[in-house]
């Protein structure tokens, strides 16, 4: 029986390097296991540390599932203090995405279920095919959904994030769509294009810009209005002491293309 593990792959793009994770427990909808949840934990904390790194790819291996939840059979085992050391396990891989210090992109292929739709939240980008299916079924197991689903007030809303979280119910990649949880949904042969596109745009913008913007998040998230943009005057002033500012904007006013935003276009086949 082949082991349930995270595959890893490195993508080299002249603008630099994209990393795609894939949870490989196909038998069971990519559930993840406390296993799994470290060695997730584990690549994120090395990668960012890498300054080659652009943007990280989470995925599930297959067409059946992106991840689909945390597995049962463990979780039926727990008890207050395990489950205490598991959920704050899972919560730990859920902010090592939203802290990341490049874009995290979700390819959400198949069901995106419970802990699955909390890590597809906390990456930045989300990107369905059609056949997605998306659902918080905690309460359908006894157990309340924790954690990281306390960011879908912020991008579904309070009213739909009631809904999913109090009925367990699934949705399609269209609904997730008009929630605004995804964007537009692709057919499944056509989710490696649209991964593609996304990519093309994060590989276009500023190494740096890129990197204070995703720094800026944590800001947003956590202070206050008036500490929040305090900060991003900080951010603004700080950008001019790198050269990146200049040379992409004299690349703008002469029309002419940024060498490393030309590049990352030709390295897509989308563009093409």
């Amino acid at each position: 029986m082949v082991r349930p593990t995270i595959h890893i792959a490195r993508s080299e793009y002249p603008a630099g390097t994209v990393v795609r994770l894939s949870v490989d427990n196909q038998r069971k909808l990519n559930v993840l296991d406390s296993g799994l949840v470290r060695l997730l934990i584990e690549h994120l904390g090395q990668l960012a540390s890498d300054q080659s790194v652009r943007a990280v790819v989470l995925t599930g291996k297959g067409e059946r599932a992106f991840i689909g939840g945390a597995d049962i059979r463990e979780l039926a085992g727990f008890d207050p203090d395990t489950a205490r050391k598991f959920i704050t396990s899972l919560h730990e891989l859920c902010l090592r995405l939203r802290e990341h210090p490049v874009p995290t992109i979700a390819r959400i292929n198949g069901y995106c279920l419970g802990g699955g739709m909390e890590i597809a939240a906390s990456c930045d980008l989300r990107v369905a095919s059609a056949n997605a299916r998306f659902g918080m079924p905690e309460v359908r197991v006894g157990i309340p959904s924790v954690i990281e689903a306390a960011l879908l007030p912020r991008i579904i809303g309070a009213g739909r994030a009631r809904d999913l979280v109090l009925t367990g119910d699934i949705i399609s990649a269209d609904d997730a769509y008009s929630m605004g949880f995804v964007r537009r949904p692709v057919a499944l042969g056509d989710l490696d294009d649209a991964v593609e596109r996304c990519l093309a745009s994060v590989l276009a913008a500023g190494a740096s810009a890129i990197r204070d913007q995703k720094a800026l998040f944590k800001h947003w998230d956590a202070a206050s209005l008036e500490d929040a943009i305090d900060a991003s005057v900080d951010f603004f002033a700080n950008a001019y002491r790198t050269p990146e500012p200049k040379r992409m904007m004299q690349s703008f006013l002469s029309g002419k293309p940024d060498s490393d935003s030309e590049a990352s276009e030709r390295s897509d086949p989308t563009s093409r």
